[in-house]
């Protein structure tokens, strides 16, 4: 199969935010007596937007609160944490994107996340120049695991769903992958996680791995 672009989820895919975002989440859940354990969070909230989250909390722990002011809560917390730093990488995240790049593909962010993580990635670890594309919930009305992120890059790069490869590391962002018509790639530390992974081309455990996976079993072909 020909793939003229890679599209990398961001959260857990190329920067390490996961571990920051369920201690952001503790933070915010600690004032409503909600201790959030890392099992919960990581098999229901994990590569999920904020505001599904929100909504998901409230309904969980039965909170007498509006899912808004949790998603209110959560991004003043990310944007201070933001404001003085970018999450660190994936390890192979820079050396990965750097190969598709200098292959003559074309390199896309796709999360269901906000904007500004990536845009603080992009900047601080020096990824502009390999980026061609960037969208994020902030962009569509439905965002992962609804297939619209993806469609909207695909159609931002002038390609076909199916000329797109897609890496992530949810189950729920690969389905977003999948539902758009693209091969997608399972990509995770946890056995667990990678077990969720279904129709996907590939399951491994590090991007470095997937990285040669791909370049052994795709066509690599530059975009005009």
């Amino acid at each position: 199969m020909n793939i003229k672009a890679v599209l990398f989820d961001h959260d857990g895919t190329i920067a390490d935010s996961e571990q920051a975002h369920f201690e952001m989440w503790r933070e915010v859940l600690y004032q409503y007596n909600v201790e959030l354990s890392h099992e919960e969070y990581e098999s229901q909230y994990a590569g999920i937007p904020t505001t599904t989250n929100a909504k998901k909390i409230v309904e969980n722990h039965s909170l007498e609160v509006e899912p808004t002011t949790l998603v209110l809560a959560k991004a003043e917390i990310t944007n201070a944490y933001l404001a003085k730093q970018a999450f660190p990488l994936m390890s192979g995240a820079l050396e990965s994107v750097r190969y598709f790049y200098e292959r003559g593909l074309k390199v896309g962010v796709v999360t269901g996340a906000g904007r500004e993580g990536v845009n603080t990635t992009l900047k601080n670890h020096g990824f502009e120049k390999y980026v061609s594309v960037v969208v994020s919930g902030d962009d569509v009305e439905n965002s992962k695991p609804a297939p619209d992120c993806y469609l909207l890059a695909a159609e931002k790069l002038g390609l076909q769903p199916s000329e797109c490869l897609a890496i992530e590391d949810t189950y729920n962002g690969s389905l977003s992958a999948i539902r758009a018509n693209m091969e997608c790639i399972g990509v995770s530390s946890s056995q667990q996680v990678r077990n969720l992974f279904s129709k996907t081309a590939y399951e491994c455990s590090n991007l470095n791995i997937a990285t040669q996976w791909i370049s052994q079993n795709f066509h690599l072909q530059a975009s005009d």
